[in-house]
């Protein structure tokens, strides 16, 4: 058995993303079809939970297609005249203490990107730095979430899909050993949307982190 969290769309008063930690049978491996095993089981485990809900994988694992899409090794973000990965693009505006961000990320495959032994070999994480903009740590997150939506309202037929769901899994995401998750980002894209603030929140870098930068007293998150 195994836990993994279904990250679903909820209001503005809910923080936008609940998590929902689900506990499911495992199917070790590394081939495809042992990990698909393993997202039906947790799919059905959630749909105990929550009969109705509309479910997604998303993740190079999927067995849906739009899943796969949007996987952040195949969603793509326009960078000048080129079409580059999300995962590129996050792995490349990573500072460090003793470097970075390592541009040349952004020109090779997604795996090697994520691979890149100087990410490990340069010190703590201390920002990550894109388009002249530099983005903090805090609230954890943040820029992950920035680029990945920015790179949904840029491929306006896969984000239009995405509406049809509203609960969402990454069976590749272990949170002892992440904190981003593509499947996260897509559950506050359909939130934002549904709660009428994606355009707001879009509106610029700044804008977006203010959005998410202080808790409020009741435990949510503030606005503006």
């Amino acid at each position: 058995m195994a836990f993994r969290p279904v990250f679903a769309a909820a209001s503005k008063e809910e923080g936008f993303v609940k998590t929902v930690d689900v506990e499911f049978q495992w199917f070790p491996g590394f081939a495809a079809s042992q990990k698909q095993r393993s997202i039906q089981s947790l799919h059905t485990e959630y749909l105990k939970r929550r009969p109705g809900a509309r479910i997604l994988e998303v993740s190079t694992k999927s067995p849906d297609p739009l899943g796969r899409a949007l996987s952040a090794f195949h969603l793509k973000l326009t960078v000048e005249s080129d079409r580059i990965p999300v995962e590129n693009v996050f792995q490349a505006s990573k500072v460090f203490v003793q470097g970075g961000p390592f541009t040349d990320l952004l020109t090779v495959p997604p795996h090697a990107a994520k691979r890149d032994p100087r990410l490990r070999e340069s010190g703590p994480l201390q920002s990550f730095q894109w388009q002249n903009q530099v983005f903090p740590l805090e609230p954890k997150t943040v820029f992950y979430d920035w680029i990945y939506l920015t790179a949904l309202t840029e491929n306006p037929n896969l984000a239009e899909r995405l509406l049809d769901y509203d609960s969402f899994t990454d069976i590749e995401f272990n949170p002892e050993k992440s904190i981003n998750c593509q499947a996260k980002s897509c559950a506050l894209f359909v939130s934002l949307h549904h709660e009428g603030y994606l355009t707001q929140a879009l509106n610029s870098p700044e804008d977006f982190i203010a959005m998410f930068k202080d808790p409020s007293p009741d435990g949510q998150l503030t606005l503006f």
